[in-house]
């Protein structure tokens, strides 16, 4: 027989990434980046089962990789801090657990390597040493690789692509960082030795006017219009969210209440009904068996005597011996005797 393609493609696998979405999701809403909280949450989904059911060996280390490689992708930006320390929790879990010997490492790109390290540098300074620790100890576990996946030469008609789930990825802090109090105090010294510069040159001191007097004040409402706007944007999301959550509790909730109505009604109606009915004593009930019998039996008696009486219709013999007159006595020919014999004298021998 044929070898049969696997269902999952090079690069991911949909069932799995919708586990590892969900996976993600509840661990994003205990609001932590402990690694007891995201430990517990994989004990409770009973996640390392996703290794059972494949026999093959070959088998087992592609889907190893395409696991691994799954995990990774929530471990590099865009998505937010939260669900890259989850991402980073699922890499070393999943490699943990895969059953193969020699376990299939963790392809990690060169471009993507300083975007690590200031990772792990931004969660060491903030005190998160649950990442620091468990990014020290699977250190050793990366393959540093060109590119994230193989390079194979057998090109697709058309590439399947993955898409971004919208609630992992992280707000923008471009402008939060461009909105330091550094920052905008260079630019006023900047605006300042401008504007001095300006006024020393008697050429241009009135024909040119390359920035605005008040720029560094209208550069700040405008970043802190834009951080009102981003904050008002996500609590809206999240009280949506929220929502959409109770109001489907409410439906379940209200469902269970018509149920639950519904079966005490029928119980009620079946308590009333049953109320009303006497049991029959024993004599009773035996009597009414006896009678039950007797009926029974006295049918069956009728129903035999019918069927000996019926008759099954005359043959054709008996048909035609009726339309002719003969009896039975009188027939003395044979049943296979057709035509009446003729009867010879002897005749006397002559010498």
């Amino acid at each position: 027989m044929p070898r049969m393609r696997p269902t999952f493609s090079d690069f991911f696998f949909t069932p799995l990434t919708e586990d590892v979405e969900e996976l993600l999701a509840r661990y994003q809403q205990s609001d932590s980046v402990r690694y007891e909280v995201f430990s517990a949450i994989w004990r409770e989904m009973v996640f390392s089962d996703v290794f059972r059911g494949i026999v093959n060996v070959a088998e087992m280390k592609r889907f190893s990789r395409v696991a691994l490689a799954t995990a990774v992708k929530y471990f590099l930006p865009p998505y937010s801090y939260q669900i890259r320390v989850g991402g980073l929790y699922l890499m070393f879990a999943l490699y943990h657990t895969q059953p193969g010997s020699p376990p299939v490492k963790l392809r990690l790109a060169v471009r993507d390597w300083p975007v690590v390290e200031k990772f792990v540098k931004d969660s060491g300074d903030f005190g998160h040493q649950d990442v620091v620790y468990v990014f020290s100890i699977y250190d050793k576990a990366f393959h540093y690789a060109a590119m994230p996946h193989f390079l194979t030469f057998h090109k697709q008609k058309k590439s399947k692509k993955q898409p971004v789930c919208a609630g992992f990825l992280g707000r923008t802090t471009a402008v939060q960082e461009f909105s330091s109090t550094e920052v905008l105090e260079e630019m006023t010294n900047i605006q300042g030795q401008y504007e001095m510069l300006k006024g020393a040159t008697a050429e241009v001191r009135c024909n040119v006017t390359m920035t605005q007097p008040d720029f560094i004040a209208r550069l700040r409402d405008c970043m802190s219009e834009f951080t009102t706007w981003q904050q008002r944007t996500f609590s809206e999301v999240k009280k949506e969210k929220s929502s959409d959550d109770e109001e489907e509790e409410r439906q379940q909730q209200a469902e269970a209440e018509y149920s639950s109505s519904r079966a005490q009604l029928l119980s009620s109606i079946k308590q009333k009904s049953y109320g009303n009915f006497q049991e029959a004593s024993k004599s009773r009930r035996h009597r009414q068996a006896d009678t039950a019998e007797s009926s029974c039996s006295g049918a069956e008696q009728a129903r035999e005597a019918a069927t000996r009486r019926r008759r099954r219709p005359p043959s054709l013999r008996a048909r035609t011996r009726k339309s002719l007159g003969v009896s039975r006595d009188q027939c003395q020919l044979k049943a296979w005797l057709l035509s009446v014999p003729e009867t010879r004298e002897k005749s006397p021998v002559t010498s």
